[in-house]
């Protein structure tokens, strides 16, 4: 008897489980071995909070995590931008961090300008329930017709 119940608190308890965002997604860079990922864990699915984190590798050298202001669960937007040689600006609400690749540092841009330092490359965002890393469009390029 005890057996039973002790699966059917299992099977109650899964439903609540599911409902918490444990998730990343990955910026790769020049292939498979540069990457800026964002890492999302919700560990109680009645709080609204969720713990972020950053994680810069350049693989094989470094790979370092390094955790940012909490998040909400079901909302995410943060905007990636090129900032130079190696430089990577990102922008996740009124806050701003800096990530550098070639020695996989990170830190809070506390002096960040009014304007985005350079091209946005993409953002990290909720897509059908999941969180992805989608790349900024691409302007398109015009079809000349034959004979232009």
């Amino acid at each position: 008897m005890q057996a039973m119940l002790k699966k059917l608190l299992v099977l109650a308890v899964v439903p609540f489980l599911s409902a918490c965002e444990n998730e990343g997604a990955a910026f790769m860079i020049d292939g498979k071995d540069q990457s800026i990922v964002l890492v999302r864990e919700q560990h109680w699915f009645w709080d609204s909070e969720v713990d972020q984190a950053v994680v810069v590798s350049h693989m094989p050298a470094c790979m370092r995590r390094y955790d940012i202001k909490p998040g909400v669960a079901g909302s995410v937007k943060m905007e990636v931008y090129e900032a130079g040689d190696y430089l990577w600006a990102l922008k996740q609400g009124k806050s701003w961090y800096l990530a550098g690749i070639e020695k996989c540092e990170f830190q809070p841009w506390k002096d960040a300008p009014a304007e985005p330092p350079g091209k946005l490359v993409g953002n990290f965002t909720r897509k059908d329930d999941r969180l992805v890393f989608v790349p900024a469009d691409k302007p398109a390029i015009p079809i000349k017709p034959a004979g232009e």
